[in-house]
């Protein structure tokens, strides 16, 4: 079936590959294009699958290619892999993972092994290194054409240890992540064949076309659209649809997903499936094994995961497509496209905060898609930032007034610790795990943070949206989100890219002195980290009033806008960074002031606010 498909499905691709050119490209940034069709038996016995593969690649490059990578992530669980020996020598390991893959018995490892791969009919030499197929190409593939892959391939599904896998600890039969040979991505820095230790995931945007045959009393969820509900039921049908019985032991499922850059799906005959229509078209599904753990809570969630749809759509770019899926499954929480796979048996906190932060994630790893094992701080971080809003805003039980409370204490931590490394570190080469998350997912966060109290909380909520629209789909990195943020503020913002994903110098400002100067009051500032930052400084005087003094620094050309609610801005001195202290001179006596304080907003991120607070109690 799948070879006389070929010449129809890659006449229609090349048509379809030519406004994916138009629409994925720009003047500085081009993104290769892929289109897979897959075919997969799978096997609820043995655990074990067979497929086939048809990709249509498009090099969209103005190099020509000689070789091609495949990412066979399965591999990675087997005794003595790559991410095995890094689980049991890393100095904290994790224990979902660690001594645990060396224990698999040969039918709970995890492989994928391609049997075939051809170019445009001719055969591929390959080798297949643990989790990368390195190929060598028959012919070149030039700039701007499409070729055809074809692969055959069979996998067995690991017992669930990181992710993916089956018979999770929650009782999940399968939870299918990562399982498919993917073709690695390729661009302006090259190829990005990274072997799977455990982190992150980089991959091309395209279309899938799924079909899977599983034993018939499964349901499945996950991305895409599912295209023969009317035919598969399992509360997929359209509503007054009789499904029709099933002759055989098989049923196979065909899902399409458009503009995609990965496919999972989960499978279990116990699951069951709610579906929520929104008001704007997208349905929502949730896919759960209840029980006494999970009813009330999963119940619940009905209701929070399309507020949160709602409420990203509204602040950070318009979901693109037209369903999502949160689903049972894997050993916590994990992004997908258009789906995620999470742990069922949680607190309501618990369940609605794991689901919002990988929801999240289809703004930031789905949708503009940065190369998340270079920069997963821009996933990570930015997704941790939106979803302390997010929650703010849907889960009332989440304490008011700073959302970015945990966020702050992560970095402090981090940076106090002596374990910090730069944020620009690739994700599978930091020394601990704890430098990876707290860099990740605190100080990741804090980059926004950071901006939000240099630009102007107006300016950074404007920047989000402009960064989602010039970047959406295009693989942005930090220079990108820096340029946005600099046009939108209109100051320069490099320094600070330089001093906070570059290097791991922190944040400490400190009222050192201050005394009374006649009528007037000297105030002594000094910089005691050694990275520089614009500092509000408030006075509060002795009647409840307050005015602020504002020390942009000399290099960020510019200053950001007085706040419409805050007090009166009464001083703007530049401070050029070179200098370690700053003087002073207040008009009013010092026996008028109450306190003098350091960036009230709690904003900025310094790492000892126990020095940023002068008080003139009597």
């Amino acid at each position: 079936m799948m070879r006389r498909l070929n010449g129809l499905f890659y006449g229609m691709l090349i048509t379809a590959f030519g406004i994916c050119q138009a629409s994925f490209g720009q003047e500085d940034r081009w993104q290769q294009s892929v289109s897979y069709q897959m075919e997969v038996d799978m096997d609820v016995v043995s655990n074990q699958y067979t497929g086939k593969q048809t990709i249509a690649y498009t090099n969209n490059s103005p190099d020509t290619l000689y070789r091609v990578f495949f990412h066979l992530y399965y591999n990675a669980f087997q005794p003595n892999s790559m991410m095995d020996v890094r689980s049991r020598t890393i100095v904290d390991p994790d224990r979902r993972v660690t001594d645990r893959i060396s224990k698999l018995k040969p039918n709970e490892v995890g492989y994928l092994n391609v049997s075939q791969l051809k170019m445009n009919g001719l055969d591929v030499s390959f080798e297949q290194v643990e989790t990368v197929l390195e190929g060598d190409l028959p012919h070149p593939i030039l700039p701007h054409t499409t070729v055809l892959f074809e692969t055959s391939f069979d996998g067995q599904v690991p017992l669930q240890v990181r992710r993916s896998g089956r018979d999770s600890e929650e009782g999940v039969r399968y939870s299918m992540s990562q399982w498919y040979p993917k073709i690695s991505n390729y661009d302006y820095q090259g190829w990005h064949a990274n072997p799977y230790v455990g982190r992150e995931f980089y991959g091309i945007w395209g279309d899938f076309d799924v079909s899977i045959s599983i034993d018939k009393t499964y349901i499945l969820g996950g991305t895409g659209y599912l295209q023969n509900s009317n035919e598969i039921g399992h509360g997929y049908e359209d509503p007054g649809v009789t499904v029709p019985e099933i002759d055989g032991e098989k049923l196979t499922w065909h899902f399409y997903a458009p503009r995609v850059h990965d496919f999972m799906w989960a499978a279990d005959p116990k699951y069951t499936h709610d579906r929520i229509e929104m008001d704007n078209g997208i349905t929502v599904h949730h896919l759960y094994i209840k029980n006494s753990q999970t009813a009330p809570n999963w119940e619940k969630l009905k209701s929070y995961t399309p507020a949160a749809i709602t409420y990203m759509s509204e602040h950070f770019g318009e979901y693109p497509y037209k369903q999502f899926s949160v689903i049972q499954g894997g050993d916590g929480g994990m992004e997908y496209p258009m789906s995620t796979l999470i742990t069922g048996q949680r607190t309501l906190g618990s369940l609605v905060g794991v689901m919002v932060h990988e929801l999240i994630h289809s703004w930031f790893h789905g949708v503009l898609g940065s190369n998340e094992s270079l920069y997963s701080w821009m996933d990570e971080g930015f997704t941790t930032y939106a979803g302390n809003l997010t929650m703010a805003n849907i889960f009332s039980d989440v304490p008011s007034g700073f959302p970015h409370r945990g966020s702050y204490a992560g970095y402090e931590r981090l940076a106090t610790s002596g374990l910090e490394e730069p944020l620009s570190t690739h994700a599978d080469h930091f020394n601990t795990n704890f430098a990876y998350g707290s860099a990740a997912y605190s100080k990741g966060s804090l980059f926004l943070s950071q901006l939000e109290y240099i630009m102007g909380e107006g300016h950074l909520a404007k920047g989000m949206l402009r960064y989602w629209n010039t970047w959406k789909f295009k693989h942005p990195n930090v220079n990108d989100v820096i340029r946005v943020m600099e046009k939108q503020s209109g100051l320069e913002l490099d320094w600070f890219k330089e001093y906070w994903v570059f290097s791991t110098k922190t944040i400490d400002y400190a009222i050192s002195d201050v005394s009374a100067s006649g009528q007037q009051t000297k105030i002594t500032l000094e910089r005691i980290g050694l990275m520089p930052m614009p500092i509000d400084l408030v006075v509060t005087y002795t009647d409840g009033s307050q005015e602020q003094i504002y020390l942009p620094l000399v290099i960020q050309r510019g200053q950001k806008p007085e706040k419409a609610d805050g007090p009166k801005r009464i001083l703007t001195e530049r401070w050029p960074w070179t200098n370690e202290q700053k003087e002073i001179l207040l008009d009013r006596p010092l026996a008028n002031i109450q306190s003098i304080e350091i960036d009230p907003s709690l904003l900025m991120a310094d790492i000892d606010r126990s020095n940023n607070v002068f008080s003139n109690e009597k």
